[in-house]
C-alpha cells in the first residue's frame, strides 16, 4: 500500500490564485511533467487524469511529450517481441 503525503494550503491561498485543491493537484503534476521530475505515467495519476486526458491537457498547453532515442528502442523492443514489427 502507497503512503500519502498530506499537503496543508491555506484555503485564501487557493483562493487568490482561483483554483480548487484538485485544479492545483492538475497543475503540479504539469509542472512537474514539464520539468523532467515525474514521468507521464506519474504525473497523469497525479493530476487524477487518464492518459489520454492527460495527453490532450499536455498538448493544449503546448507542452512536448518527454520521447527520447531511448525510449523510442524500448518501444521498437517491446513491438518486435509482441511480432508486430
Amino acid at each position: 500500500m502507497n503512503k500519502v503525503a498530506t499537503l496543508r494550503i491555506p484555503q485564501d491561498i487557493l483562493d487568490s490564485a482561483r483554483l480548487t485543491p484538485e485544479d492545483l493537484m492538475v497543475e503540479i503534476a504539469v509542472h512537474l511533467y514539464e520539468e523532467g521530475r515525474l514521468s507521464i505515467g506519474k504525473a497523469r495519476e497525479l493530476a487524477g487524469m487518464s492518459l489520454g486526458e492527460f495527453r490532450h491537457l499536455l498538448a493544449a498547453r503546448g507542452i512536448s511529450p518527454h520521447y527520447d532515442v531511448e525510449d523510442l528502442e524500448e518501444d521498437i523492443a517491446t513491438l518486435r517481441e509482441l511480432g508486430r514489427l
